[in-house]
C-alpha cells in the first residue's frame, strides 16, 4: 500500500477532533449497582485518559470523552462505580483548577469546569493522566513526521547548541504535577490516588514507512515519552500518590503494530481513535493495568 502524503496525513491529525462531532451520541448517567455504592471514583486528565474518537463520545464533544475510555472500563471492572469522568482532551495541569475552553474543529463548544471540582470530600478513588499537554508532545510528534528517508532528522532541530528543548519542557511539568497531587489530597483526603504516565508509542527503531517518522526520531520521541513518564512516578511517589506504568506492558502493542494488536494509533489510525493517541483496545488494556493496582 503506498504510503499516504505529508498533506493527506497532517490533513487527518488537524481533522481528527473535527470527526468526533459525526459520532457524537447521546449518553445517560450510568446509575452503579448497589455492590458499589461505596465506590466514589472521579477520573482526570487529557486525552489519553479521555479516549478522542473512541466511540461512543459522551459530555461535550470538545471533551472527546468516550464511555470507552479506561475510566469507564474501570468503573466496569470495579462493579460499576460511581464514576464521575471529567477527562477532557487538551488538558492541562492548570485545567485542573482553572476553566477550559472548548471547540472542535475551530469551532467552539463551550467551556469545561475547572476538573477539580469533580472532586469531594467523600471521593474514594481518583485516577489522573496530565502532562502530555504541558510538555506539547503530540504536536512536537507532527513537527516530526517524515516522507523522506534521507531528510535531517527533526531531533537536531529540537537539541540545537547542545540543549535538547524536549527534555527541558518534560522536566518543567514537575512542580506542576505535584501541585495537582497536593491538590486531589487537600479536596479528597480519603481518595486512592493512582496516576498513570504515558504508553509505548513507537517501537524502539521506529518502522518507517509504516509511521512516517525517522527511526532516530521515533527513539528520540519514545526517549522524552519515557523521560515524562519518570518524571510523573517521582513526583506521585513524592506527593501521595501510586504510579501506574503503562508503557512497559504496552511492549509488541505500539503503532507499528498490525491494526488488531495496537493499542495506540499512528499518524493515520486504523482503527476508530484519534491519531497519536489510544484506541479502545488500548484504553481496555490501561484499566485492565490499573485494576490491577487495587488488588
Amino acid at each position: 500500500m503506498p504510503s499516504p502524503s505529508a498533506h493527506g496525513v497532517r490533513r487527518v491529525l488537524t481533522g481528527a477532533l473535527g470527526a468526533a462531532a459525526a459520532v457524537a451520541v447521546s449518553i445517560g448517567v450510568v446509575t452503579p449497582p448497589a455492590s458499589a455504592a461505596g465506590v466514589k471514583y472521579v477520573a482526570l486528565g487529557d486525552s489519553m485518559a479521555s479516549g478522542p474518537l473512541i466511540p461512543n463520545i459522551t459530555g461535550n464533544v470538545g471533551c472527546g470523552r468516550s464511555t470507552h475510555n479506561y475510566a469507564h472500563e474501570l468503573a466496569a471492572r470495579l462493579g460499576g462505580a460511581e464514576l464521575h469522568d471529567v477527562t477532557c482532551s487538551g488538558a492541562e495541569t492548570s485545567h485542573m483548577t482553572e476553566p477550559q475552553s472548548l471547540s472542535v474543529a475551530g469551532v467552539p463548544t463551550g467551556t469545561a469546569p475547572p476538573q477539580f471540582d469533580a472532586l469531594s470530600a467523600d471521593t474514594t478513588l481518583v485516577t489522573l493522566t496530565i502532562g502530555g499537554n504541558d510538555a506539547g508532545l503530540v504536536g512536537i510528534a507532527q513537527d516530526c513526521l517524515n516522507l523522506d528517508p534521507t531528510a535531517t532528522p527533526c531531533k537536531e532541530r529540537y537539541t540545537q547548541g547542545g540543549v535538547d528543548q524536549v527534555a527541558q519542557r518534560v522536566d518543567a511539568i514537575a512542580p506542576r504535577i505535584g501541585a495537582v497531587l497536593d491538590g486531589i489530597h487537600q479536596r479528597s483526603p480519603q481518595a486512592r490516588v493512582l496516576v498513570t504516565g504515558y504508553g509505548l508509542y513507537v517501537k524502539p527503531g521506529g518502522c518507517w514507512p509504516v509511521q512516517p517518522i525517522l527511526g532516530v526520531d521515533a527513539d528520540y520521541l519514545q526517549g522524552n515519552v519515557d523521560r515524562m513518564n519518570r518524571v510523573i512516578a517521582a513526583q506521585a511517589g513524592a506527593h501521595g500518590a501510586d504510579y501506574v506504568d503503562v508503557a512497559t506492558p504496552s511492549a509488541g502493542h505500539d503503532s507499528c503494530q498490525a491494526a488488531g494488536s495496537r493499542w495506540v494509533e499512528g499518524y493515520v489510525p486504523l482503527n476508530p481513535a484519534a491519531p497519536l493517541h489510544p484506541n479502545q483496545r488500548g484504553e481496555e488494556a490501561y484499566a485492565g493495568i490499573i485494576a490491577g493496582h487495587l488488588g
